[in-house]
């Protein structure tokens, strides 16, 4: 069966980003070899985000948004996209444009050998304590549940639906997406991507969701691990 591809894109307060956004997505959806569409995810936007979305997939045929009664957060977000997904692979990005779709263009090769695509960002044009955190938190993470991914939240991620779907979700579950795939026996293959300044807006994360809320979620995901379920048939009901 032929790939097609479902890219979820949470947008909370995103109104000055979006516009240049669909430019970058309009030209990725062009260039793609892999028919691709974009599920917008409006996680309870306060500002225009939502109006714009609106708009934009009355006028794009490869988009669509689903709007959140309130704010719930990314790994909601990313839930609630997946739910409504319907193709073999499904991608996640972010519409900040400080990574680009452009950059899922070289994923595709390394499909069906690997079950997931993460990117890891490059010289990253992050403030000096947002690198810091993010340095921290990962090097934790690794230490404590050995999955080897140098960059678990780069937002530039495609897996396949398949393994997708089977991913136990939890609050806080997106800083943990290469290890859930990895939970259930997938291989996930890890490639530099650039990054970009903010382009406009301001970040939603501030220094207890890059410390203190990812040291508890690792233990959380520590114990969740410990008690997973996972099982292979060799044969199937005779």
């Amino acid at each position: 069966m032929n790939d097609e591809l479902t890219i979820i894109v949470p947008v909370f307060n995103e109104e000055e980003s979006l516009p240049a956004f669909f430019i970058e997505m309009d030209s990725f959806i062009r260039t793609c070899s892999v028919p691709s569409r974009v599920l917008f995810i409006d996680d309870g936007s306060t500002d225009n985000s939502r109006k714009i979305l609106h708009n934009k997939c009355l006028q794009a045929e490869y988009c669509q948004v689903l709007s959140l009664d309130k704010n719930y957060g990314l790994s909601v977000a990313i839930k609630a996209g997946l739910d409504h997904c319907e193709t073999t692979l499904v991608g996640y990005i972010d519409a900040d444009l400080q990574t680009h779709p452009a950059d899922f263009l070289p994923y595709f090769e390394y499909f069906p050998e690997y079950d997931m695509v993460n990117g890891i960002r490059e010289n990253r044009k992050d403030s000096l304590i947002k690198r810091l955190s993010s340095k921290i938190a990962n090097s934790y993470r690794r230490w404590m549940i050995n999955d080897a991914i140098k960059d678990t939240c780069c937002p530039l991620k495609i897996v396949k639906t398949s393994y997708a779907r089977n991913i136990p979700f939890f609050i806080g579950m997106h800083r943990f997406l290469p290890a859930l795939v990895q939970l259930q026996g997938g291989k996930v293959k890890q490639i530099p991507v650039s990054h970009s300044p903010r382009y406009a807006g301001t970040s939603k994360y501030h220094l207890f969701n890059r410390l203190i809320g990812p040291f508890f979620d690792t233990l959380a995901f520590r114990w969740m691990r410990s008690r997973y379920i996972h099982y292979r048939l060799t044969s199937g009901p005779k």
